[in-house]
């Protein structure tokens, strides 16, 4: 059964999927605000849906009761919606999906995915995560980009993809692509770990930086950049006002910069896979 909704099919030039999902894989809401950015940056326009019903467990994640103006109740069920809009300055175009981690049918989800990629013509997929990490904020954002596609290991220069372990619905996804014959692959930002439910603006600037720079574009990040300097000055007063805190981002300012492999991706990737292993044992 097709669990698609589409609301258009326009023609597109081999557009690359940008893809993020909320939940577990999205540390500081960093990979699905950087869609939102930049789909809102790019007048991206929705093409398609994937109905809710029969993917998620609604005791689990609840749908929401919305008024409009003249009082009338509607229902907002949790979405993955698709749009597409075209890259700035380029000849490429791209598609945005959005949406939230399902709890149920994950092969049948992925497969409408792999399905509207082939119905809209992408040539690669690439999904955006956020982890929460042992970084400090004090320092650049960690990103790092890994693939199991040797054609986009020498193309975007990503680490192959060596984790072995619990997975979620990206790990899923990557591998209904390569069933699907269509290459992917997935960017990271580390995320600090002292503080788990703040949003950070700070790592959603460098994953649209990082995607902007695979598309060969650049978009306007002045609003991002103030916000991730706000980020970062908050952070320094939480910080100052409790002493074992205060410590503990010394110690990792100290093994950021004494490590130089870490902002290049290895101690990083060690990051993701240790995340993965500890999400999959709750």
């Amino acid at each position: 059964m097709d669990h698609l909704v589409w609301h258009d099919r326009p023609l597109l030039e081999r557009p690359v999927l940008i893809a993020a999902f909320e939940g577990w894989s999205d540390a500081g809401d960093a990979a699905t605000s950087a869609v939102e950015f930049l789909a809102d940056q790019w007048d991206a326009e929705p093409v398609a849906s994937i109905d809710a019903e029969e993917f998620f467990d609604f005791t689990a994640t609840r749908p929401r009761v919305e008024l409009d103006e003249a009082g009338r109740r509607s229902i907002i069920w949790p979405a993955n919606d698709l749009s597409t809009a075209k890259v700035p300055g380029t000849d490429t175009d791209v598609v945005f999906l959005l949406g939230t981690e399902p709890q149920l049918r994950w092969r049948t989800f992925c497969r409408q995915v792999t399905d509207a990629a082939a119905a809209l013509d992408v040539s690669t997929v690439i999904t955006l995560g956020a982890l929460l990490a042992e970084v400090p904020h004090t320092r650049p954002t960690s990103v790092m980009g890994s693939t199991s596609d040797p054609r986009l290991t020498e193309r975007y220069q990503f680490r192959p993809s060596r984790y072995q372990g619990p997975t979620g619905i990206t790990g899923v996804l990557h591998s209904a692509c390569g069933d699907a014959g269509l290459p992917s692959a997935s960017v990271w930002a580390a995320v600090p770990s002292y503080v788990p439910g703040a949003p950070s603006p700070k790592a959603t600037l460098a994953l649209v930086q990082r995607v902007a720079a695979l598309l060969g574009t650049q978009p306007e990040i002045d609003d991002l950049q103030l916000a991730s300097i706000s980020y970062e000055q908050q952070l320094d007063e939480l910080v100052r006002e409790d002493e074992e805190t205060l410590g503990y981002v010394a110690q990792l300012e100290e093994r950021f910069d004494s490590d130089e492999a870490f902002p290049t991706g290895v101690s990083l990737a060690e990051e993701v896979e240790r995340f993965l292993r500890d999400q999959g044992g709750d």
